[in-house]
C-alpha cells in the first residue's frame, strides 16, 4: 500500500537523525545527520505522534557498531530509533484517540507512524512525560530490578553504586536507602555530583573516581566491606568492588560505559580470583527480562514520587538539532540523572 500524504495541517515532512558513519572510539557528530523524511497517514492499526520528549542512553553506543548483540544494530543512512513520548496527531488504532499521550521506540525524529502494540498510552495528569522515559520507565525498571531482582539485595545490605548520578545509579542508590540498606556508596565524575548524591539523594557517602584510585577511595567510603556491586561502568571500579565485596556478595552488571567507546579489549579484573575464596556472584542483566515486575515497580515507585521520598533529576536539552549534542553529552557525564530531548520549547 503506498504511503499517504500527511494528515491535513501537519508538515509533509519532518527532521529525523541517521547514523552516516559508524564511530571508530568515542562518536563525534560527523556521524550523525539530521534530515527530512516523510510524514504520513497512519495505516491500519497505526498512529501516527508528533514526538515531545526523545531519550538519550549509554546502550544507543553500542548500536552504533555493527555487531550482533541483545539489540540490533543502527543501520547506516536510516532514522535511528529510542525511547519516545509523544501526542497522537491521527489514529487507525482502537483505543487511540487524537490527544492521547504515548510512550513508544522510534524516537531520534520529531513524527513517527507507530504500531498500536509497540505503543503505551501515558498520562500526563499522573507523572511528566519525560518520568515515562525515566524514573517510571525503562532506567526506573532496571535500578529496580538490578537492586532487587539481579542483585538480590536484602535490608541491612551495604551497596556500592557506580556511575550514582545517571538515570539509572541515582535510582538504585535511593532505593537502597528506602528498602533497609546499612549503608549506599556512590562513585561520580565530579565534586559537583558527588555532593548532590550525599546532599539531595541520600547517599552515606560518594567519591569523584578522578580524584584516585577507585580502590582506595570505595575501601575509605566503605572500610567494613560491601554486600552488593551495581555496576555501570566497569573496569577499575569492577575491580575495586570485587576487593571490598564480603563473602557471599552480589553483583549486578548493568552496563560497562568506561569500556564503550574502547578500540582495544579491556584487561579483566586482576582480582577475579577473590570470587572464588568469597563465593561472589556476578549476574548480567537486561531489563527485558524483568517485565513482570512492571506492576510491583509502578505502584511502589509511583508511591515514593507522591511522597517525595525519591528524588528523579533531569537534564533537559531542547530542540531536536540538539539531540547528538545531548547523546554525546551523556556519554561525557555532564548530565545529572535522566538526559531528556524536549521537542516543544
Amino acid at each position: 500500500m503506498p504511503e499517504q500524504p500527511a494528515p491535513s495541517g501537519l508538515p509533509r515532512a519532518g527532521r529525523a537523525w541517521h547514523l552516516v558513519a559508524r564511530p571508530h572510539g568515542v562518536p563525534v557528530p560527523e556521524d550523525f545527520a539530521l534530515r527530512e523524511i516523510p510524514v504520513t497517514e497512519p495505516g491500519p492499526g497505526r498512529i501516527l505522534v508528533r514526538n515531545l520528549r526523545l531519550s538519550v542512553d549509554p546502550y544507543m553506543r553500542g548500536r552504533m557498531n555493527d555487531v550482533k548483540s541483545y539489540v540490533p544494530p543502527f543501520q547506516l543512512d536510516a532514522p535511528m530509533d529510542g525511547g519516545a513520548v509523544g501526542e497522537v496527531v491521527a489514529s487507525e488504532a482502537d483505543g487511540f484517540a487524537v490527544g492521547d499521550h504515548v510512550l513508544h521506540g522510534l524516537g531520534w525524529r520529531e513524527y513517527a507512524v507507530v504500531k498500536a502494540e509497540h505503543a503505551t498510552r501515558v498520562d500526563p495528569a499522573v507523572a511528566p512525560l519525560s518520568a515515562y522515559l525515566g524514573v517510571l520507565g525503562m532506567p526506573g525498571l532496571t535500578a529496580y530490578a538490578g537492586l532487587l531482582e539481579v542483585a538480590s539485595f536484602q535490608e541491612g545490605d551495604a551497596v556500592f553504586v557506580s556511575g550514582a548520578a545517571g538515570a539509572v545509579g541515582s535510582l538504585v542508590g535511593q532505593i537502597a536507602r528506602l528498602k533497609g540498606a546499612s549503608r549506599v556508596i556512590g562513585s561520580a565524575g565530579s565534586d559537583e555530583k558527588v555532593r548532590a548524591l550525599t546532599e539531595e539523594y541520600g547517599f552515606d557517602a560518594a567519591f569523584n573516581y578522578k580524584n584516585g584510585p577507585v580502590g582506595e577511595q570505595l575501601k575509605e567510603a566503605a572500610p567494613d566491606g560491601i554486600d552488593v556491586y551495581f555496576d555501570n561502568v566497569g573496569g577499575e571500579h569492577l575491580e575495586a568492588a570485587i576487593s571490598s565485596l564480603r563473602v557471599h556478595g552480589r553483583v549486578a552488571v548493568c552496563g560497562m560505559i568506561s569500556q564503550y567507546n574502547a578500540t582495544e579489549p579491556s584487561p579483566a579484573p586482576r582480582n577475579l580470583a577473590q570470587v572464588i575464596g568469597k563465593r561472589l556472584r556476578i549476574q548480567g542483566m537486561l531489563v527485558s527480562d524483568h517485565q513482570a515486575l512492571q506492576p510491583r515497580f509502578v505502584e511502589e515507585v509511583g508511591g515514593w514520587i507522591r511522597s517525595g521520598d525519591l528524588h528523579h533529576p533531569e537534564t533537559v536539552v531542547h530542540g531536536i538539532d540538539h539531540a547528538v549534542d545531548a547523546f554525546l553529552g551523556m556519554l561525557r557525564g555532564e548530565n545529572t540523572g535522566k538526559m531528556i530531548v524536549s521537542l516543544d520549547g
